[in-house]
């Protein structure tokens, strides 16, 4: 499906169209000036020059139990409960290495973020979907899992605010979790990239403010999407200490850790004052606000996400999520990304990234809302 539209994208781009793509979240917004003036001095710095801890950077740890405690009320031992990693992806592959054997199962989101199936697959262990539904707020249903898999199933992951979907815990889901994890002797991944970027009021807990969410897991905290640092490659993985001293032993035969000019700028980042988060989380909301009503006009129900850079919506009657993805290319010059791709649970919808310059993105909302005269 992803060949095909690649296809039709290159032939009408071969042709002269002039697309706008929706369907990568990659901010397009320059990362704070305080956060790149920052590596450049530290960059500039001989004793960063040389093989780095695995273990990080104090400074870099210290400032993410800084900002976990500030932000979340939650308290983390830097020495014990924080380990850098080259950013959430890299942290949620290794992670399936260090914690699953050849038939373990993972029980993974869908739709959801493509790693955490591939990677069950990578460490010789099955991937299990747990179906996201508007029927049930896009939350798993952690009792319909059968008592077969359950015997196999060894991690948990959940991300919220979540991608594709945009949905967000509200009311006693984590309090679930960590009952359920403890019953079933799971480890529990929460990936939190967008904790940071909510909306209308909304704030988003971490998966470890849950009493006893300590004792079952870990968070995958990466700075990608709030600070705009995609390309820094940039993330920490913090709880439990035992399970992050198994996941550090795991990265020492693997990389030598990450640059430390790097980390001193990921540290500059945490303990700003946040200006910059509050300033992107205005401009999201701002986008979203002009994509949503233009799908709207065209039949789409679309509800405002209070999460995430991301508007999923489901696609017409009557197509499919290639269908109207294709149909969206070649009537209105717009890519979106079909829901398919992040799992079986997404056919019939298609998501779209909020990360374009206002007026590309004012311009798809145009372009698509003029398909309700065609």
């Amino acid at each position: 499906m992803f060949a095909q539209i690649e296809e039709l994208i290159a032939e009408k781009r071969a042709a002269g169209i002039d697309l706008i793509s929706l369907g990568i979240g990659d901010p397009e917004t320059p990362t704070p000036s305080l956060v790149a003036d920052v590596l450049c001095e530290h960059a500039r710095n001989p004793s960063t020059h040389r093989y780095p801890s695995n273990k990080g950077r104090p400074s870099f740890r210290e400032a993410v139990a800084s900002f976990y405690a500030t932000r979340f009320g939650v308290s983390l031992d830097p020495d014990t409960e924080i380990i850098p990693a080259l950013g959430g992806k890299e942290a949620i592959a290794n992670l399936n290495l260090a914690f699953l054997d050849p038939g373990d199962i993972a029980l993974a989101s869908d739709p959801g973020y493509p790693v955490y199936t591939s990677g069950p697959i990578l460490a010789g262990a099955d991937p299990f979907y747990l179906p996201l539904t508007p029927e049930n707020d896009f939350l798993p249903d952690l009792d319909a899992i059968p008592a077969e898999t359950l015997s196999r199933a060894r991690m948990l992951y959940l991300n919220y605010p979540n991608n594709p979907t945009g949905a967000v815990v509200e009311g006693d889901f984590f309090a679930r979790v960590v009952e359920f994890a403890k019953a079933n002797d799971l480890v529990v991944i929460h990936d939190n990239a967008y904790s940071e970027l909510t909306y209308d009021g909304y704030v988003a807990p971490s998966f470890l403010e849950t009493p006893g969410a300590k004792d079952v897991g870990l968070e995958v905290f990466s700075l990608s999407k709030a600070y705009n640092m995609t390309g820094w490659r940039i993330a920490a993985v913090v709880g439990n200490a035992e399970l992050a001293r198994i996941y550090w032993q795991l990265k020492t035969n693997i990389d030598s850790g990450m640059f430390e000019a790097v980390q001193e700028a990921g540290a500059a980042a945490l303990l700003s004052d946040q200006s910059s988060v509050a300033q992107m989380r205005e401009t999201y909301r701002r986008r979203r606000d002009t994509l949503v009503p233009a799908l709207q006009a065209i039949g789409l129900h679309v509800e405002p996400p209070k999460g995430t850079i991301y508007v999923w919506a489901p696609v017409p009657e009557g197509e499919t999520s290639a269908s109207f993805t294709e149909k969206m290319i070649d009537q209105a010059a717009v890519v979106m990304s079909p829901g398919t791709g992040f799992g079986p649970s997404g056919e019939g919808f298609v998501r779209m990234s909020l990360t374009l310059e206002d007026e590309r993105l004012d311009e798809a909302a145009e372009r698509i809302a003029a398909l309700v005269g065609r």
